[in-house]
């Protein structure tokens, strides 16, 4: 499997903020989870940290992990990759 770049996942990232943003059942469940107010979407988009919010908000859930997935046309095994990508996302090893 190849590893995803850092910009790829942001890429991924953004077209799963866009797939919420045209959700109207999950995007007040996403803005309400993050504290955000809309106008505040757009400059977040940028910060790497928030992308990685959105991608565990994603993950939160198998059934929007894989209607994004079918939605967007990518395997349903990428948003998971690509939040490792992010910071914060790194798999922690406790042994």
């Amino acid at each position: 499997m190849k590893r995803l770049s850092p910009a790829r996942a942001e890429e991924i990232a953004l077209a799963c903020l866009g797939w919420l943003a045209g959700n109207e059942d999950l995007l007040p469940v996403f803005m309400g989870a993050t504290g955000l107010a809309a106008e505040d979407l757009r400059a977040s988009a940028e910060d790497p940290h928030f992308l990685g919010s959105v991608l565990d908000f994603l993950l939160m859930d198998d059934a929007w992990v894989m209607a994004f997935c079918r939605d967007t046309g990518l395997p349903f095994e990428l948003p998971f990759q690509a939040r490792q990508m992010l910071p914060g996302g790194e798999q922690v090893h406790w042994t």
